[in-house]
């Protein structure tokens, strides 16, 4: 009786030590394809034209040099337009857009549109510097602001504009954007 007894609990740990053998070979064959996985996989990067920095985006946040390119490249394109350029002006900058802000940028953008189009105004931003805040998802640029009739330059003044962003996941949206008042202007002007 105490032989039976003894087989039948070596043939419990028997099968219990099998089961644990499967396991632990699932899981050494899953780790090993995990890190082949790891290792053979493209890194992503975020490339920027022009710079000398090796930038990535994380889901950790975003970091200011980052967010002074992108701001820099998006004010750029922005602030600098002719009449001759403003349909793909919109649509570039409406492919930045925030979803959720799509709706009123374009209607700001419209307007500027109806405003220039057909006439011999352009203008040409020239940025002096800029000031990021990732934390706030923020960013100011200053500099000037050239507005031009044909070649003939007919105003030439110091300007500030705000640039608002969201991020989703990795990345990074136009939310809204204004100009500031200048020293001179009061708020509301």
């Amino acid at each position: 009786m105490r032989a039976e007894f003894a087989h039948e609990q070596a043939q419990t740990y028997l099968r219990q030590r099998n089961r644990f053998a499967v396991l632990a070979g699932v899981l050494g064959l899953t780790t090993l394809v995990s890190l082949g996985a790891a290792v053979t996989r493209d890194e992503q990067v975020v490339l920027v034209p022009i710079t000398a920095e090796r930038i990535t985006v994380s889901s950790g946040g975003i970091d200011a040099p980052y967010l002074e390119l992108v701001t820099r490249d998006t004010a750029l394109m922005l602030l600098n337009r002719a009449p001759e350029s403003l349909d793909y002006w919109m649509a570039n900058i409406l492919m930045l857009a925030d979803p959720a802000a799509h709706g009123r940028l374009k209607a700001e953008l419209v307007r500027i549109v109806e405003e220039q189009r057909g006439s011999d105004i352009s203008q040409a931003f020239v940025i002096a510097e800029m000031h990021v805040d990732p934390k706030a998802l923020t960013s100011t640029v200053t500099g000037t602001l050239k507005t031009f009739v044909g070649t003939q330059v007919i105003a030439s003044q110091r300007r500030s504009f705000r640039f608002r962003w969201s991020k989703r996941g990795l990345s990074l949206a136009l939310a809204g954007f204004e100009q500031l008042p200048t020293d001179k202007e009061e708020p509301g002007q």
